[in-house]
């Protein structure tokens, strides 16, 4: 009798162990789907999906409910964690009495913590979309299987957060899209994975939906204008110096924009009414220049550039003239302006040789020009310098300074020293700025 007694305790004894087994197995299972479906990149996922590969397009398919896949989840993972920490007490009291709750608790905690947590969890995390597109079908059949109960319990957490005062939205993503992509940029170009210039040019084209025309307008007072009521010989003497294609005609004030020359259709209406006329260039002072002229494109300063990009590419023109909301000439926008935002500064033969808007000195200063964009100068020198209030480092100034500084004037705010170097009417031409803490790389 004792023998039998014996022989069914061990029976009870594996087959109790085994179970513990089996259900530290589930567990490590739970937790490291979760760690893998949470993790995984889903442009990988669909990359991977797109070549056939089932178990991905299961993973984008569960993921897209978030809440429903973490509630089946940590339902699951519970559920097992408790119930084997339930069996190792009943298991470990028989053997050790009373002592067995305190020796079931620290043993548990080490394999829970071991080989359910931080083991599945790691490896999930090193191969996330590998372990997301193997467990995805499991996981699926699992969540229908829970579906009910999950339910449940969010109706119950909703209810919760309702009486607290806290709405939730069922259609809330997780996270944006932007900012994963500008966060994986910035790491991979802390890390020396990603180069400067190409995160420059993809943080870029990320960042034309967020910003408008006025902040890369060409201002006003640097548009190179012509007279339409100027002789054509004039006009043609103007359009064929100019580095410019595109170039605005205005009558009576620069304000009163008439039309824009395009330098290849003028000189083909040069060169047909020479062969129509008397083939003298003297005679090309009766060519009636407005009807050349193509009529000015104009867009409001708030318009933003992907927009704008989309809008040149549809009209196929390159050139508008951008004004505020009383209709008034604020500026001038190029397509190739908003190429540069993404691609750098783009120069030809033509193009006249500028000094460059930001240079270096022995002493850890910078002479900036003070028409600089406050994102160029970031860009070039990994700064954070805010350009909410002023787009140019001048206005910067003048906007903390709250008046317009005189030569020689020494300011300190943002972590930066600025110094007024020169000044031309009200203008501030040239900064010297320097950090005041190290800037870390």
């Amino acid at each position: 009798m004792e023998n039998n007694i014996s022989t069914l305790l061990d029976t009870a004894f594996w087959l109790t162990a085994g179970a513990i087994l089996l259900l530290l197995a589930l567990s490590a299972f739970f937790s490291g789907s979760e760690t893998a479906l949470t993790a995984a990149s889903r442009a990988k996922l669909r990359s991977s999906a797109d070549k056939g590969d089932k178990g991905a397009e299961t993973a984008l398919e569960i993921t897209e409910d978030n809440e429903r896949l973490i509630g089946a989840l940590l339902l699951g993972n519970n559920v097992v964690n408790i119930l084997s920490a339930s069996l190792a007490t009943a298991l470990l009291t028989r053997l050790f009495g009373q002592g067995g709750v305190a020796v079931a608790t620290l043993a548990m905690t080490v394999l829970v913590l071991i080989f359910s947590e931080v083991l599945p969890k790691t490896y999930a995390i090193t191969f996330p979309e590998t372990v997301a597109s193997r467990v995805a079908r499991t996981v699926r059949l699992l969540i229908r299987v829970l579906t009910p109960i999950v339910t449940v319990v969010r109706l119950v957490v909703r209810g919760i957060l309702w009486a607290f005062g806290l709405r939730t939205d069922a259609n809330q993503t997780m996270f944006s899209i932007h900012d994963e992509i500008a966060g994986a940029l910035a790491i991979g170009a802390s890390e020396g994975t990603v180069d400067k210039e190409d995160r420059d040019r993809l943080l870029g084209a990320l960042d034309l939906g967020s910003r408008t025309v006025d902040e890369i307008m060409l201002h006003r007072s640097q548009i190179e204008m012509l007279d339409a009521d100027s002789d054509p010989e004039t006009l043609l003497t103007a359009v064929l110096t100019s580095p410019h294609t595109r170039l605005p005609l205005y009558k009576g004030e620069r304000e009163n924009v008439v039309g824009v020359i395009h330098a290849k259709e003028l000189l083909r209406a040069v060169e047909k009414f020479l062969r129509t006329g008397d083939g003298k260039l003297d005679s090309v002072s009766d060519l009636d220049v407005m009807k050349v002229a193509m009529k000015p494109y104009f867009i409001p300063e708030t318009t933003p550039l992907d927009e704008q990009m989309r809008e040149f590419l549809k009209r196929r023109t390159h050139f508008a003239l951008v004004v505020d909301e009383y209709g008034d000439l604020k500026g001038l926008l190029t397509l190739e302006d908003i190429l540069e935002e993404i691609v750098g500064d783009i120069t030809d033969e033509l193009d006249p040789k500028a000094e460059r808007q930001l240079k270096p000195t022995e002493t850890g200063d910078y002479l900036v020009d003070g028409a600089m964009t406050i994102r160029d100068l970031n860009r070039e020198t990994d700064w954070a310098l805010p350009d909410d209030e002023a787009n140019t480092v001048a206005g910067l100034v003048i906007h903390e300074a709250q008046t317009i500084p005189e030569e020689g004037q020494v300011f300190s705010f943002h972590g930066f020293r600025f110094e007024v170097v020169a000044r031309k009417d009200n203008r501030i031409t040239t900064l010297k700025i320097k950090p005041l803490l190290p800037i870390a790389g």
